[in-house]
């Protein structure tokens, strides 16, 4: 035999023997364990007498604890979380009163939402889970009509950015062919358009007063506070007051059937948005005939009276121009006669644990000096929405009333 003939069937050989090999293909690796499906539980759970558990499941967790800032009471102690032989780790904490408490769960140093609460509140840079504990106050939902609360995007002009705002519209708006008053509602610092409707519950508290007559029905409009971006900062008050008078306010009086002028227009807002709330109302006030500051002032106007970390030694840190500086700026407005006379409601309110109580207090004296008659309601309570949704409460039914209705109430 040649050669080449012995090196063809080799060849061949080979080439017999490569297919074979390909078919004996290793076998596929073994699919891993099913792991159990966690079990079921609920979280949170609303009980009766007011308390709530919270559950989470975290059967790797060392350590968990619930964060609530407007549940009073609620120690670190009592904010620790117990873990079940099933991995579900609970706690259950009284609540003060009847209302929506923000919240969220810490493990192993790791904030997390609720998974099995699909109720959140969005604030500047965080997320929150939200229990709603029922109690027959104005802002739990009632067999009443409900008005529309719509998520508006718009181009902001003087920010140069597009931006977001919510807006409450009342019963009956889609169907009727009349224009309302409107009331611009701002949030504190932190926080964002969503606030005031996910846990202040402005949209059922208005639903619920107009139903029962206690305010007449008007539009709402709730305004992003903070601006991202940019060196403006957390406390970009001028920027935007600006984004409210150029941008916000023609958007409304364009795009809603709305009742323009002086008396039919509010603006109020609460700690940050309350100081926004003076910055644009008194430098515009032939624009606002009502007007709200809740737990608030002009911050920064009195530095003397800004909260300091314990043992701190150093003024604190200047947050906007001085009361003297603030008063010269506005001279002209704040010295207006005329324009005090068809202001029907100027009014404040601070709880008595509130850390900017001197602030308002301040504050209120800063106008009365200037000649503003002043409605200055000093509560029970801190810096917490357990106080907003009570201010918002008492003070909408004041607005676009008549005169001595207004007057009335003060």
């Amino acid at each position: 035999m040649s050669s080449h003939r012995v090196a063809a069937l080799v060849l061949v050989a080979g080439l017999a023997i490569v297919p074979f090999a390909r078919a004996q293909a290793p076998a596929a690796p073994a699919a891993p364990a099913a792991q159990p499906r966690p079990p079921q539980y609920v979280s949170p759970e609303v009980h009766a007498d007011g308390r709530v558990t919270f559950r989470i499941h975290a059967p790797n967790a060392q350590a968990v604890r619930v964060s609530a800032g407007d549940i009073v009471g609620l120690t670190p102690q009592a904010a620790q979380m117990t873990r079940g032989e099933n991995g579900i780790w609970e706690v259950t904490v009284p609540t003060p009163e009847p209302g929506a408490y923000r919240y969220n769960f810490n493990v192993d140093g790791v904030a997390t939402i609720d998974p099995r609460n699909h109720a959140t509140s969005e604030s500047f840079q965080n997320t929150w889970s939200v229990v709603t504990v029922p109690g027959s106050q104005p802002w739990d939902v009632a067999d009443v009509p409900h008005g529309a609360l719509a998520r508006v995007t718009y181009k902001s002009a003087s920010l140069g950015q597009f931006r977001r705002m919510h807006v409450y519209t009342p019963p009956g708006y889609e169907t009727s062919t009349a224009s309302y008053p409107v009331f611009y509602l701002l949030h504190g610092a932190g926080d964002s358009d969503d606030a005031w409707t996910s846990v202040g519950r402005a949209n059922f508290i208005l639903d619920s007063l107009i139903a029962n007559d206690k305010a007449v029905p008007m539009i709402v409009v709730m305004p992003a506070g903070h601006i991202r971006g940019g060196a403006q900062g957390m406390m970009a008050t001028q920027a935007v007051v600006d984004d409210i008078m150029k941008d916000i306010k023609p958007y409304i009086e364009s795009h809603y059937r709305v009742k323009k002028g002086r008396a039919n227009t509010a603006m109020a807002g609460l700690s940050m948005g309350g100081h926004q709330t003076l910055n644009a109302a008194i430098p515009n006030l032939e624009q606002f005939a009502y007007i709200g500051v809740y737990s608030s002032g002009l911050i920064g106007a009195f530095p003397d009276l800004m909260p300091r970390p314990q043992g701190a030694t150093a003024p604190a840190q200047r947050m906007g121009p001085t009361a003297e500086e603030w008063s010269a700026t506005h001279a002209a407005r704040l010295s207006d006669a005329s324009l005090k006379k068809d202001l029907r409601l100027l009014w404040f309110a601070t709880g008595k644990d509130d850390f900017l109580l001197g602030t308002t207090k301040a504050t209120v004296a800063l106008l009365e000096k200037h000649g503003f008659a002043v409605v200055y309601r000093e509560t029970d309570g801190g810096h917490t929405w357990l106080n907003w949704r009570h201010y918002l409460t008492e003070f909408t039914p004041q607005l676009f009333q008549p005169a001595a209705r207004a007057t009335s109430s003060r």
